[in-house]
Formats: structure tokens, C-alpha cells, sequence
């Protein structure tokens, strides 16, 4: 064989090995290797990349409620019911859905109602309102949609005060698909319902306003008699929540979108392994699996503390996860968990830390 032919052999066979070898590690349930100086958990995946926005609008669509819109370049596609992750100039990250219209490629449109600390509030919307104005840029990461918008014969919506913002999109696409559907849209007073003037102009006969200062606690009825396939979603307090769950006929469950993550405590003690760092860590019934770690290990990183943005995400090399965040997809809940919030199903659980 010629000199010449025998070399470009030699290299096109060494790589092709390179390119096998790099799949096979690829694809291996415990690579990156527990050996590695530096872990691949938490922030860097494709998901979180940020992008930079810069706030072009601010309106106020109720009381007590500020809209932003954000402008930005290759802002991905997204469908009704996604939200995003904004970070806050304090580093806070929070996740507030879009209410704008898909088809607006270069922004996203945001709105968020002020949390009082007394509320329940973390300090979030309190800087949204105080700090997000006209020309500030921020960083937002996204979008993501665990509230998606499908296909059916006709729609329920129950959108409970600033629970509308991922409805809102869905009922103009219902509408634009001429599909049958009607709104149930609640709250405290018709003075802190953002966009009711667009949603009863849209809905014409078919929106139900109830304004608990007028008429009191909506009567969720009506949900008994809904026929079978018809989608019903709905966005609003934990309580509106669990009345529409329970007013449905048996067997039926509601699309939800929470704001916020199921309980983080509660259940058996368990114990958690730190493979790279060599160390064991009890965690208490009542104490969180971050809490927990970070006591040992104080750089790990976190932000919501309510399962949502995925900064804590962590690879898990071995044990039961009993999952409990509103983030990962059930392909990425095989091998990793929020450990703000979800916590071991077992005794026992291997992290790569």
C-alpha cells in the first residue's frame, strides 16, 4: 500500500475510534465521572444559558400589577402557557409567564403582581416593580413551558388574578382556531384583574367575571357538567387550585400551573452521599435536601428555592428521587433533581458533589 494511503488510513480509522469513544462516554450513566475536578450539575446547561433583554415598556394593566415588555435578539419561539426565567440585578431568579402574542419574535412580554413579605412574598415582584423600568437590561433565561397548550374540542379556563398571564395567549389562539371554549376569570375586585377589558372583549358571552367584592367566591358548578375531552386549565391561588380539581367529575384532572413548588418538607429522614466531596449527610423530615448540603458544602448554587428555575439542579448517581419541582421533564428527571425542593424516596441517595 502506498505510503501516502496508508497514513490517511491510519488517521481516518483513529478518528472515527475518537468520535466511538466519545459517544459510548457520552451516553454512560455515570459520566461525567464522579472523578472529574469540576461538576456539570447546576448552572451551564442549555436550558439556563441567559440572554440579554432590555425593558422598552412599562404599563400597568390593574392595580397593583406592573407589565414589562422586553426586547431582545433571537429571542426563541414559544408557545402559550411557557414562561421565563428573569435575573433580577439583585441575582434573584424568577419565573413569570409570557402574555404577549407568539408571533411578537423580537420581545417578550411579562407581567407580575406586587407580593407583600406578609403574603407571602420573597422579595421578587417587590424588585420587578421597584427596580425594572424603561432601559434597565436584564438577563433572562428560557422559555420553558410545563403548561402547554393542546389540541382538544373545547377548553375550560379558570384563571384565578394575575393567574391569566399564561391563559391570556391560549384564549386568543382558542379563539383564532374558532374553538369552542369559555373563561371563568376571578378576584379580589375587577380593579386588580389585568386585562379584563381585552379578556371580556374577547370572550364576549362566553367570560364569566366574578369579583369577590361584588359577588363573593366564584361557584365552580358547572365544572360537573363538563363534557368528556374538553381540555380545563387553570392558573391561579393554591385553593382556586384544588376547588376546580375537586368541582370536576371523577377520574378528571385539570391542566394547573402553580406559583408555587409542592411542599418541600415532610416524610422520613433520609441520608445523602457527596460522592466527590467523600462526605455523608444526614437530612431531617423537616429540613431541605439544599439545606442540608449546603451546610457541608456552602457554594452550591441556588436561587428560587421553589423548584423552579433549575440553578440546583444536581446529577444523581444513585438512589430513589422523589420529585417534586415544576421544571424538569420526566427525560431529565432520570438521573437529576432540584434539591431545593424534591427529596429522597428511599433511605438513601448518591450525589455527584
Amino acid at each position: 500500500m502506498p505510503r501516502f494511503a496508508a497514513v490517511a488510513l491510519a488517521a481516518g480509522t483513529a478518528l472515527l475510534v475518537r468520535r466511538a469513544v466519545r459517544r459510548h462516554m457520552s451516553t454512560a450513566p455515570l459520566w461525567p465521572m464522579p472523578a472529574l475536578d469540576e461538576p456539570v450539575s447546576g448552572y451551564g446547561r442549555g436550558r439556563t444559558v441567559p440572554r440579554k433583554v432590555r425593558v422598552t415598556a412599562r404599563t400597568a394593566p390593574a392595580e397593583g400589577v406592573v407589565e414589562l415588555r422586553l426586547e431582545g435578539a433571537d429571542l426563541p419561539a414559544w408557545q402559550p402557557g411557557a414562561h421565563v426565567d428573569l435575573v433580577l440585578p439583585s441575582g434573584l431568579v424568577r419565573q413569570y409567564s409570557l402574555c404577549g402574542d407568539p408571533a411578537d419574535t423580537g420581545a417578550y412580554t411579562v407581567a407580575t403582581r406586587l407580593i407583600e413579605a406578609g403574603q407571602g412574598g420573597r422579595g421578587g415582584s417587590r424588585e420587578v416593580h421597584e427596580r425594572l423600568h424603561e432601559g434597565v437590561e436584564i438577563e433572562i433565561r428560557g422559555p420553558r413551558n410545563r403548561f402547554p397548550f393542546v389540541h382538544a374540542p373545547a377548553y375550560v379556563f379558570v384563571a384565578g388574578g394575575i393567574g391569566i398571564t399564561p391563559v391570556l395567549p391560549m384564549l386568543r389562539a382558542a379563539e383564532a382556531a374558532g374553538a369552542d371554549w369559555r373563561l371563568l376569570y376571578c378576584g379580589r375586585s375587577r380593579a386588580t384583574l389585568p386585562y379584563l377589558a381585552e379578556v371580556e372583549a374577547l370572550g364576549g358571552g362566553r367570560t364569566t367575571v366574578v369579583a369577590e367584592d361584588e359577588s363573593g367566591l366564584p361557584d365552580l358548578g358547572f365544572l360537573a357538567d363538563v363534557p368528556e375531552g374538553t381540555a380545563v386549565y387553570c392558573c391561579g391561588p393554591d385553593g382556586l387550585m384544588d376547588a376546580v380539581g375537586t368541582a370536576l367529575p371523577e377520574g378528571r384532572t385539570p391542566r394547573l400551573e402553580r406559583f408555587s413548588a409542592s411542599a418541600t418538607t415532610g416524610g422520613a429522614p433520609f441520608e445523602v452521599e457527596l460522592r466527590r466531596s467523600g462526605r455523608t449527610v444526614a437530612v431531617a423530615a423537616d429540613q431541605t435536601l439544599l439545606d442540608a448540603v449546603r451546610a457541608e458544602l456552602p457554594d452550591v448554587p441556588y436561587s428560587c428555592t421553589q423548584g423552579f428555575c433549575g440553578t440546583c439542579e444536581q446529577r444523581v448517581l444513585a438512589g430513589e428521587i422523589d420529585h417534586r419541582d415544576e421544571l424538569l421533564t420526566d427525560a431529565e428527571r432520570d438521573g437529576s433533581m432540584l434539591i431545593c425542593v424534591s427529596r429522597c424516596a428511599g433511605k438513601r441517595l448518591v450525589l455527584d458533589l
